[in-house]
């Protein structure tokens, strides 16, 4: 394993823990929007229906997926851009 494999594993891990409070983040704005509500439900919810349930749950993995993606893509692109190695 080379150097810049090493040293952006602490990185890749900053990033991921900031994209996963950016996601959290949009998806409760986008739940706003959309669910007309400023908590999004829980599976075990008894008031909410099954539908406003499955799609809060797919909202808010699509946002996380999104997030994490583009997170991932641009401290890869940034680190070869530094070092010019790309990071597996």
């Amino acid at each position: 394993m080379n150097a810049v494999k090493v040293l952006y594993k602490p990185v890749g891990l900053t990033l991921g823990v900031a994209g996963g409070l950016l996601a959290g983040i949009a998806f409760k704005q986008a739940w706003k929007i959309i669910g007309h509500d400023d908590d999004a439900p829980d599976a075990t919810d008894e008031d909410r229906t099954w539908r406003e349930v499955l799609l809060a749950a797919t909202m808010q993995g699509a946002i996380f997926a999104l997030v994490k993606a583009a997170i991932n893509r641009a401290g890869a692109t940034a680190t070869r851009r530094l070092t010019g190695t790309w990071p597996d």
